[in-house]
């Protein structure tokens, strides 16, 4: 019963629960649209997962979307991959497909 007093007491840490769930270790998946001009626009993705080979799944989306693509160096984000065009659930159909992401972890931001 002391144990438990000063398991209490002692101050936690906010992110113990988070460590101890499943999917964590995936982190989550954010699809973002950027409008450029007019009627243009560009889709972000950003958080799958460096095990990945990022340049494949880029040519595969280039390949069935008819869109152009590229994987860009963002200095706080990591490898961020840039598609043409409103690809936002595309992408997300895609990546859930495959299992690259689970539904749950994928996030689609935008209007």
């Amino acid at each position: 019963m002391g144990e438990s007093i000063q398991n209490l007491n002692r101050p936690r840490n906010a992110f113990e629960q988070l460590e101890d769930e499943e999917g964590t270790h995936q982190g989550f998946c954010h699809i973002r649209i950027q409008q450029r001009n007019s009627r243009k626009a560009i889709t972000t993705v950003q958080g799958i997962s460096p095990e990945y080979d990022l340049k494949k799944i880029v040519r595969y989306l280039k390949k069935m979307h008819n869109c152009n693509g590229t994987i860009i160096e963002h200095p706080e984000y990591g490898e961020v991959i840039q598609v043409t065009g409103d690809q936002r659930q595309h992408i997300k159909d895609f990546l859930c497909k495959v299992g690259i992401v689970k539904e749950e972890n994928c996030k689609i931001h935008g209007f």
